[in-house]
């Protein structure tokens, strides 16, 4: 096999023939001679007018060359007598990526979690979207799959923590992705394929003789002295393991309370509060493609944008070209909002959270009573203010961008994709000034890069909350342990170490293995 790199037109990068023709022409070799090639990277360069995709192929010369895999496939061992067994709380990819790697080593996953499988959770967001109720345990935030599968299933990080994002990416293709997830430089599923993968997922762990056992929520850990061996649920079963691992999600505001009432030490973390904006899709690609013409060969564009504003960063979070706005609070009186895309990003809507950096000293000094939770009681307060704005259950309030960044009510509010209704709302007056002072700066600055991203047809809507945790779970950073709980190992975006589906998956398989040395050297 030779490695060839080419830079193309997005025309050119969207046939096969002439992707073929291209690299026979880079290594000085006829057509014909090329029996087929796979691609490796792909990523498209926007920085100047003239558009380029860059690939990166790995051409096959002989047939024995194109039968070779793509990845080496993962050796699940049958554990359903196996010696040790441990328990994860949560079914996100923190957990479902521990399970994976429990299996690999030989011990038996058993998971508890709180919300349902994924097709019935898909019922009850689709009645969430009508506006027609709200499921405490079965919403955007809880149930199979976790806060990704239905709020995107982007699959890039600006994670640089350790661990093979290359092997995340080959067990999500190994359970049913497109082979698209192995090349991309920011890889994207699609809530509407990421349930299928899922549900090949939990077929995996139950197949090699895992457990999971779904609307089951923890309410006590088990503890023998320093060390934890169970946990009870709300049902009253209790579960027992030779080790407990913690994947309990960002939004899992009540479990963290169970710990603390537990005397499990927590710590508070800095985090981010902001809003989510949406654009006509057509002007996000006219800014980043420099052209009204959808290029062919090329989806809806997509930014990234970060500045600092007073010393913290205001940045653009989950961006969903082509995509909507969705409902993602999971409590009474409360309205949260996030953002997701279909594979096909085919909204004509562009939506991206917009959030400010929040360290623990910026919080008003009321929440500093609650301690290690006083970022969980200011999330809970500015979601409350949001549902109060927004007047009705899932109502949202919203604001035109460029009324934000002026200090004025919207009279009237351009077409969004949020379906359960917006109400105009002066988001500037009621959000803290600390955030709001840096978020109409930073629209200022965003403005500047990208010349009419600050427009009369944005909109932004209230709140995004939940765009990590506020509470990380301390550990061990060499055996990964709760630094005063054995056995505790705290996992994922909810104890504070991950960011979004590939990182939380990463920590997830990290977790895995430092329990399975633990576990196998005793």
């Amino acid at each position: 096999m030779q490695t060839v790199q080419l830079i193309l037109t997005p025309r050119q990068a969207a046939d096969e023939q002439t992707i073929r023709k291209a690299a026979a022409t880079f290594l000085q070799l006829p057509y014909d001679a090329l029996y087929g090639y796979r691609i490796v990277k792909r990523s498209v360069d926007a920085r100047q007018r003239q558009l380029k995709v860059l690939l990166t192929l790995q051409v096959f010369l002989s047939e024995q060359d194109v039968a070779l895999p793509a990845y080496e496939a993962p050796q699940y061992q049958d554990v359903h007598h196996a010696d040790h067994q441990v328990l994860i709380i949560g079914c996100g990819p923190a957990g479902l990526f521990a399970a994976l790697t429990l299996l690999e080593k030989g011990i038996r996953p058993v998971i508890i979690e709180r919300g349902k499988e994924v097709s019935e959770r898909k019922r009850d967001i689709a009645l969430l979207n009508r506006n027609e109720g709200l499921s405490l345990e079965s919403n955007y935030c809880f149930g199979e799959g976790g806060a990704g599968t239905f709020s995107d299933g982007k699959l890039f990080s600006r994670s640089k923590k350790r661990g093979n994002m290359q092997r995340v990416m080959e067990l999500f293709h190994y359970h049913g992705a497109d082979d698209t997830v192995l090349y991309e430089a920011h890889p994207h599923i699609g809530s509407d394929k990421l349930p299928r993968i899922i549900r090949h997922i939990r077929e995996t762990v139950l197949s090699h003789g895992g457990e999971i056992h779904f609307s089951e929520k923890m309410t006590a850990p088990l503890l023998e002295g320093n060390r934890i061996v169970g946990i009870l649920t709300e049902k009253g079963n209790t579960y027992h393991g030779d080790a407990v691992i913690l994947a309990i999600g960002h939004s899992a505001h009540d479990t963290y309370s169970v710990l603390h009432r537990s005397g499990i030490r927590l710590e508070a973390k800095g985090f981010a509060m902001g809003v989510r904006v949406e654009h006509p899709q057509s002007l996000i690609n006219s800014l980043m493609y420099h052209t009204d013409v959808l290029p062919e060969g090329l989806e809806n564009a997509a930014y990234s944008l970060v500045t600092q504003v007073d010393g913290r960063g205001v940045y653009s979070f989950c961006m969903c070209p082509g995509g909507h706005i969705v409902p993602a609070g999971s409590s009474w009186e409360s309205c949260v909002v996030n953002g997701m895309s279909s594979s096909g990003r085919n909204s004509r809507f562009a939506n991206s959270g917009m959030v400010v950096e929040v360290h623990p000293e910026d919080l008003p000094a009321e929440y500093r009573q609650y301690g290690a939770l006083a970022g969980l009681h200011f999330q809970q307060d500015m979601e409350h203010l949001a549902y109060l704005h927004g007047a009705a259950p899932s109502v949202a309030p919203a604001q035109r961008l460029t009324d934000f960044v002026q200090g004025r009510k919207s009279g009237t509010l351009p077409a969004c994709s949020y379906l359960p209704g917006l109400r105009s709302s002066r988001l500037d007056q009621w959000l803290p000034p600390f955030i709001v002072k840096r978020l109409q700066q930073g629209f200022r600055d965003f403005d500047r890069k990208y010349r009419g991203y600050l427009s009369p047809e944005a909109l932004m809507v209230g709140v995004e909350s939940r765009s990590s945790a506020a509470v990380r779970i301390p550990r061990d950073s060499e055996t990964l342990q709760h630094t005063d709980i054995r056995s505790l190992y705290p996992c994922g975006e909810g104890a504070g170490y991950a960011g979004g589906i590939t990182s939380s998956a990463l920590d997830g398989i990290r977790v895995a293995t430092a329990i399975a040395v633990n576990l196998l050297s005793e």
